[in-house]
């Protein structure tokens, strides 16, 4: 391994260091991705399910590539299902810190298309429970056939809210954003020029690569560092590993609501955690054999709770509660808790 002649100190650093790299460029690119919504007429959800979702996911596609390349696929999958549970608890974090005092999260972003987003999401992860259980004899180019189906159910679910007319009418400049009160509609006038617009798309292209390179060390340094303290790969790659990919998704989560984007928020959380699983499919594809029988108890383990707090936040997102505590929905509060509560049940997985 590249890193393995460095001690553990400087390994440390490296692992430090790639996931500041991640953070810096995820408050960047949301600015830039807010600016190109805007210029080239996209809505906040889908700004959020397509550009932030797979921007911000860049460490786990570098992740995956590398460690299917050199068939250590058990630290990529954990990474993907447990990123998926630890990356819907920043929603949290977004909600407190990024939002403010009137009214919480899932209030100000509720949509018709965020709920779809995770109707996407709960049906990809029920896939993936499901094809654990289905032989990988059955291979169509190297992956499984839920594989296969868990990137159309993906494409389907974006071509779904594409459609969505309560989104945005793609054809003019109006846009009402659905948390405003029943009966009131707003129109927001874009007004960028062409220069800021394709600046923005170059800030957009320069940190994405950032982030990708961060990924592939990132990758790198934890494999090293996990080898050497003795840990799981599959309990560091869902915990440890996955709070650091997580890095974007916090930074860009919190700009995004800092600037308003209240829908982009949260579809690049909820949009991310739908893209992730299409990542077994590149795993399998690179490594020459399905990696769906890499998938092990902890991982089923850590989909069904992804499973709940999603659902837990589509209740959110349906009621539409302006009650807060601490700054924090009782929605967040209940990821919160169901986050905690099965972390304390992970020392009990078989």
């Amino acid at each position: 391994m590249i890193l393995s002649h460095l001690t553990s100190i400087w390994l440390l650093i490296i692992f430090a260091l790639s996931g500041i790299a991640i953070w810096i460029a995820g408050v960047k690119i949301s600015l830039a991705t807010d600016t190109m919504c805007k210029y080239f007429n996209f809505g906040e959800a889908m700004g959020g399910m397509i550009f932030l979702a797979i921007v911000t996911n860049l460490p786990e596609i570098a992740i995956t590539v590398m460690a299917a390349y050199n068939h250590h696929i058990e630290i990529a999958v954990s990474n993907i299902l447990g990123g998926i549970a630890i990356q819907t608890v920043v929603l949290v974090l977004i909600d407190g810190f990024g939002v403010g005092k009137s009214a919480p999260l899932s209030g100000k972003a509720s949509s018709v298309g965020l709920i779809l987003e995770g109707v996407v999401l709960i049906f990809i992860l029920t896939l993936v429970i499901i094809g654990k259980q289905i032989s990988s004899d059955y291979a169509i180019l190297k992956a499984t056939p839920i594989e296969w189906i868990i990137l159309f159910t993906w494409l389907a679910g974006l071509y779904l809210i594409y459609k969505n007319p309560t989104l945005k009418n793609l054809k003019s400049n109006n846009f009402s954003p659905l948390n405003l009160p029943e009966g009131k509609t707003a129109k927001i006038k874009t007004n960028i020029d062409k220069k800021k617009g394709y600046r923005s798309l170059l800030v957009f292209t320069f940190c994405a690569i950032i982030i990708l390179i961060s990924g592939v060390f990132l990758e790198m340094s934890s494999e090293e560092i996990a080898n050497r303290f003795q840990i799981s790969n599959v309990i560091f790659g869902a915990t440890i590993l996955a709070a650091v990919t997580s890095l974007p998704e916090i930074s860009t989560g919190i700009a995004s609501a800092k600037l308003k984007d209240y829908q982009m928020a949260v579809s690049d959380i909820i949009g991310g955690n739908a893209f992730l699983p299409v990542l077994l499919l590149v795993g399998s594809i690179i490594s020459g054999k399905s990696i769906m029988s890499a998938i092990g108890s902890v991982d089923i383990y850590f989909t069904g709770l992804a499973i709940l707090l999603t659902g837990v936040y589509m209740v959110g997102l349906i009621i539409k509660s302006n009650r807060q505590f601490l700054r924090l929905g009782y929605d967040s509060i209940a990821i919160l808790v169901v986050y905690l509560l099965g972390l304390f049940g992970l020392f009990i997985v078989k």
